[in-house]
């Protein structure tokens, strides 16, 4: 099965709207340990992405920097996460500004249950997760540019 087939498979296999999200533990930026369970009670953007400083990371980390005050207005917080290591993850906070927690999946032993690695290969995606720890919307392919917009807008049609 070539990687276009994993990913058909992948898709069938992705968490599902509805059900509890994979609960997780992974270290941060600053190699403290974040768990999903640390954000209880409020709507998580965990989304993924292949590498720090690299051009559609760049932009898609931008975006949520820049829209991080109307995520936070909707009692949302950003994670991203990458197999990136936490020193790598401190280097890109540091040269872009990003006001957000990055989170270090080397193993992508979160990543696969989540539907952001496939047959170990990174998959841009993001799923939002509700204040309760269900999954409440998957975006299983990602366009970096302008995806700060589609959460918001999602945030706040599930918040009505």
């Amino acid at each position: 099965m070539g990687f276009v087939g994993a990913l058909a498979l992948a898709a069938q296999m992705q968490i599902k709207v509805g059900e509890k999200a994979p609960a997780f533990t992974l270290p941060n930026q600053d190699d403290k340990e974040t768990s999903l369970s640390d954000y209880a009670g409020k709507w998580v953007v965990l989304y993924f992405y292949p590498k720090d400083d690299t051009p559609g990371c760049t932009t898609e980390a931008c975006g949520f920097t820049d829209g991080i005050k109307d995520l936070e207005g909707l009692k949302a917080v950003v994670l991203g996460c990458s197999p990136d290591s936490p020193e790598s993850h401190r280097k890109f906070i540091e040269k872009y500004k990003l006001k957000f927690t990055l989170l270090s999946d080397p193993d992508r032993k979160v990543m696969e249950p989540y539907g952001g690695s496939v047959s170990g290969h990174t998959v841009r995606s993001t799923v939002l997760i509700n204040p309760d720890g269900v999954v409440a919307y998957h975006w299983p392919k990602v366009n970096p540019k302008g995806h700060m917009e589609e959460v918001k807008a999602k945030l706040e049609e599930l918040q009505k």
